[in-house]
């Protein structure tokens, strides 16, 4: 019985190497090659020999087929002419199964050998490299590499067999990238999964992802919520303009709006009244910078940090204005649509739990006015600071109220002489 349990110890070992042969085999060829690559590039000898392995796909497998045939069969052939043979001695001791001693003692073998292959020989050994390829892969690469020389000629003549045979069924190499687009987007989701990512950042990777396809059409504002200034307008029409659009950039055309000779922001216009001096476009706009309407959102950043400008006006056929895009439309193609300057200073009158309303001073009466049912007086352009300061016997301070109808004014909050903030109650 001795000698049983000392063969199939060996019949363990050589099952066991099997699986070292196996693990070596998922490991190498489940490490990510870019993760090898840059711990090579760091200095690490083992991942660089696990990257050679795996850029050596015949060489490594026809190693590694060698290993595994030859632990098979020294496996089968040790445990058919020695264990079976002893199993089948001892059950010839009885007589009701004296004539199947031998079927059954190669039928054990065979089970007990095609079980332990699985568990010890694949399976297990397998989950081992995908659990940690690339630690595995470094580890192995170097004995894998030392066999390899050692079956040199059998590794050689397996490797241009099956080269041969490749030629001759005309299978080509796969053109494929290594990496698609796809399995990014997959990993980042696997990712969110596991907690590894925040969950809006596979969003904003697959916009990025879409520059090279998004053209800047999809992304630009549109002619027509453009603001356009005439070069030669006199400074009131260009600022009572610059008031009522509330944009920061715009168009200066001469001639034609198709004729545009530059651009001016509206913070050199404020400079220039800080200074006391009138607005003149041709002293304050910049050349403007053109990209038809076809070109890609990955063009348009690299003109952008070639440039160092962040504003370009987009045309279309025939050198036509199209829109206007800005390196804040290129973000929210990264990150959704965000709120612009203009919509965070835009005034609000937001309803309080009470039925009372806290309405910056800056609000418009004649937005104000639908609010509270239509009975306060809705003068165009006449703002809620400027109807509350007329109604006041004094000058405007914090505290101060008077009843209009049905509703109370009173002044919460004041900027220097502004009026900010006014609540209104029933």
């Amino acid at each position: 019985m001795n000698t049983i349990a000392t063969e199939v110890l060996i019949i363990i070992l050589l099952l066991a190497a099997n699986g070292v042969f196996a693990m070596t085999e998922i490991a190498v060829v489940s490490a990510r090659k870019t993760r090898l690559r840059r711990l090579a590039e760091s200095g690490d000898l083992r991942a660089k020999a696990a990257l050679e392995l795996a850029q050596s796909p015949n060489r490594f497998l026809a190693t590694v087929q060698v290993g595994i045939t030859l632990v098979g069969v020294l496996a089968g052939a040790f445990g058919g002419a020695t264990i079976a043979e002893q199993i089948a001695v001892r059950l010839e001791s009885f007589p009701w199964i004296a004539r199947y001693a031998e079927a059954i003692g190669i039928g054990t073998v065979v089970l007990g050998i095609t079980f332990l292959s699985l568990i010890l020989g694949e399976l297990v050994p397998k989950r081992i490299g995908l659990n940690n390829p690339e630690r595995i892969a470094r580890l192995m690469a170097g004995p894998m590499n030392s066999l390899a020389r050692l079956a040199n000629p059998l590794v050689w003549l397996l490797t241009a067999s099956t080269e041969l045979v490749l030629r001759l069924i005309r299978l080509k190499k796969p053109h494929d990238p290594p990496v698609t687009e796809e399995e990014v987007k997959v990993l980042i989701r696997e990712g969110v999964q596991a907690g590894v990512f925040d969950r809006r950042e596979p969003a904003m990777v697959e916009g990025v992802l879409a520059f090279d396809r998004l053209p800047v059409r999809d992304i630009m504002t549109p002619r027509a919520k453009l603001v356009f200034l005439n070069k030669d307008d006199p400074h009131e029409a260009v600022w009572h303009k610059v008031v009522v659009s509330g944009h920061s950039n715009f168009p200066v055309y001469e001639g034609s709006r198709d004729h545009v000779v530059g651009m001016v922001a509206v913070k050199a216009i404020y400079a220039n009244l800080a200074a006391g001096v009138g607005v003149r476009l041709v002293d304050l706009m910049t050349p403007p910078l053109m990209v038809p309407a076809s070109q890609t959102v990955s063009e348009l950043l690299d003109i952008f940090k070639k440039t160092r400008r962040h504003i370009a006006l987009v045309t279309g056929g025939g050198g036509t204005i199209s829109g206007l895009v800005t390196l804040v439309d290129v973000l929210e193609a990264i990150v959704g649509e965000i709120p612009s300057m203009e919509d965070r200073l835009k005034p609000e009158a937001r309803r309080r739990d009470d039925g009372s309303w806290l309405v910056d001073g800056w609000f418009e009466m004649t937005n104000l006015a639908p609010l509270l049912g239509g009975a306060l007086p809705a003068t165009e352009g006449q703002s809620v600071a400027a109807f509350v300061a007329a109604q006041l016997a004094s000058e405007p301070r914090e505290g101060a109220s008077f009843v209009w109808l049905n509703y109370r004014f009173e002044i919460i909050d004041m900027d220097r002489q502004r009026i900010d903030k006014v609540l209104i109650m029933p």
